[in-house]
């Protein structure tokens, strides 16, 4: 399991550090998990699991592919905004990156002036429809 979830953090091309504080645990643990000084336990599987949409199956004992099926439309276009191919791939993941390091009130100063600037954007484009 130790090389795969070093392949996971690869694949995902973030830093141990990064991939450890989406899941809320330190660098050191992730580190351990790689070489395989330790086994994560059952809920740090299961979180990364579900944080990274992995199959467990494939986590556990290397039998599928690496993460689950898409199968939902929000889904499938955050998929295709972070395939590599995107030519705006590094600014999402930077994008991303600076949302995730905010602090919560930080997080909810953002989501309130985007949803600020898309109110006025359909308010002005109904007025120009009028």
């Amino acid at each position: 399991m130790s090389e795969r979830i070093k392949l996971l953090r690869k694949t995902l091309k973030l830093t141990q550090q990064e991939f450890a504080d989406k899941l809320n645990i330190k660098r050191g643990a992730v580190a351990n998990y790689e070489v395989g000084r330790n086994q994560p336990i059952d809920a740090v599987i299961s979180l990364i699991c579900k944080t990274y949409n992995v199959n467990e199956d494939w986590l556990r004992h290397g039998k599928g592919e690496m993460f689950l099926p898409v199968e939902d439309e929000v889904g499938e276009i955050v998929s295709k905004l972070v395939d590599e191919s995107n030519p705006f791939y590094d600014l999402i993941i930077d994008i991303m990156h600076t949302f995730n390091n905010l602090d919560d009130k930080g997080q909810e100063i953002i989501c309130n002036f985007t949803a600020d600037l898309a109110k006025r954007i359909a308010e002005k484009e109904k007025k120009e429809d009028d």
